[in-house]
């Protein structure tokens, strides 16, 4: 795991995030459940959405695993295909009534661009703070403000040049556009936080993510290194060396003695 510890050790020296990244962590079977992760259920007594546990794992440093049984999240229970809807019929009839979709067909077209998982409904999530990860991660989310991201996309672009792409639904947004979305690309991508994330997750109205398969995430922080090298950096190093000017909207003579505006010049 030192090879991810490092990683995260290394985030927080480029870009600062005030929370931890997390590591996300795809397995099948329960045996392979880090000791000592919490489960919700089982645990907290309680069903949660995933985005919970990513909170939890980046603001407690929990480590947090997500069983079927687990989910108390309807969208997330169906990209993740722990129990994919079959009959669209009430998924639209909640977008229409919640106007998130104009009409029926803007809604099923909205439940079309939600990405899907296809590893079974016996699929187990794990979120691991990453600087104390306890799983080798397939995705790793960042918790960042717009100043940050900046700095992340440049890391993320360095090998390639390629700007980024992402999708942009306001909806199933950490779990769904950030996770699958990076893993099925094999990608970085930015995320915009949805409804469920402010309300369930704690994310703030300042944050935004960026998740990143991590076959990805050595050669972003290296990009970040190389920057950083350069003087791109966060925080921001402000240009400072100039002379100030000072604009007044009333006459200085009104202000000022004559010889004090004299000086002034």
């Amino acid at each position: 795991m030192e090879h991810w510890i490092n990683l995260g050790r290394k985030l927080r020296e480029l870009v600062k995030p005030s929370t931890m990244p997390v590591a996300v962590k795809f397995l099948k079977e329960e045996n392979q459940i880090p000791e000592k992760a919490r489960r919700p259920l089982r645990d907290l007594k309680v069903k949660m959405a995933p985005c919970q546990g990513s909170a939890m794992a980046r603001l407690y440093g929990w480590t947090v695993a997500f069983t079927r049984e687990d989910v108390g999240c309807a969208i997330a229970s169906h990209t993740y295909g722990w129990e994919r809807t079959t009959d669209q019929r009430g998924a639209i009839d909640f977008l229409t009534r919640m106007n998130y979709a104009s009409d029926e067909k803007a809604a099923v077209e909205l439940l079309a661009g939600f990405r899907l998982l296809e590893l079974g409904d016996d699929l187990i999530v794990v979120y691991s703070p990453l600087e104390r990860t306890k799983v080798e991660p397939d995705v790793v989310l960042i918790y960042v403000n717009p100043a940050q991201m900046m700095r992340l996309i440049h890391g993320a672009t360095h090998h390639t040049g390629k700007p980024l792409t992402g999708s942009f639904s306001g909806r199933a947004a950490s779990c769904t556009e950030g996770v699958i979305g990076s893993y099925l690309d094999n990608d970085a991508k930015v995320v915009v936080p949805g409804n469920g994330d402010r309300v369930w997750a704690a994310c703030q109205d300042h944050e935004i993510v960026m998740a990143v398969h991590a076959e990805r995430l050595a050669e972003l922080v290296e990009g970040l290194e190389k920057t950083h090298k350069m003087g791109v950096r966060y925080p921001i190093p402000t240009y400072l060396r100039y002379q100030p000017e000072v604009a007044f909207t009333i006459p200085l003579s009104d202000i000022f003695k004559p010889e004090e505006v004299q000086k002034l010049g």
